[in-house]
């Protein structure tokens, strides 16, 4: 029963050593914010005395750190920026890469038809000496057969095809025309008059 009684007595003992233990919310309360707060007045007191003024520095504090926070906002916008602007500068290098392929090809389409242009001329050229070569070479002949009599001219050019009888005939002068017609034959003589008028 004594035993029962300082059981008893033991507990109650430590009930009340339990009520009398401060909990965690007086420990915080004791050791942390009464301190901070008899540091802030101090700070205040001395503050007042020295002539600052806190809560200006306070707004000041806060102004930086919000300036910080739009500068901050300022450089992810310049950012985004740039990236769209690198963007921007690759698809128009692109652009002059393809633009730059188009003059190469147009260079040498170019070029492809001076060549072209070249040769037809030397052709043209060829065939303009050619042409020069054979009106000297029919001059010369047209000049035999104005030598010739009319009698000996008349059968040739029956002989020759229609269109080498015309230019000769064509280019013969009036007088050695009449000749060479009053030789011919009356059939051949029409014929030929007919070809010339055409």
């Amino acid at each position: 029963m004594v035993n029962r009684i300082n059981n008893k007595n033991q507990q109650k003992f430590e009930q009340i050593e339990e009520e009398k233990s401060p909990g965690v919310f007086q420990k915080f309360f004791f050791w942390f914010l009464i301190p901070l707060l008899f540091v802030i007045a101090i700070l205040l007191v001395v503050a007042q005395f020295t002539g600052t003024n806190v809560f200006e520095k306070a707004m000041n504090v806060t102004n930086t750190i919000s300036s910080k926070e739009k500068t901050s906002e300022e450089n992810a916008n310049q950012s985004q920026k740039i990236v769209n602007l690198q963007a921007e500068i690759k698809e128009k290098e692109a652009e002059i890469d393809k633009l730059q392929v188009e003059m190469e090809d147009l260079k040498a389409k170019n070029h492809d038809a001076e060549v072209e242009k070249e040769q037809l001329q030397f052709r043209i050229d060829e065939l303009q000496r050619s042409n020069q070569n054979s009106q000297k070479e029919f001059d010369e002949i047209l000049s035999t057969y104005e030598e010739m009599s009319a009698k000996s001219v008349a059968p040739i050019i029956t002989e020759l095809s229609d269109d080498q009888a015309v230019r000769i005939l064509s280019n013969l002068k009036p007088d050695k025309l009449a000749e060479v017609f009053s030789k011919m034959n009356p059939a051949d003589a029409a014929r030929y008059t007919e070809l010339l008028s055409n």
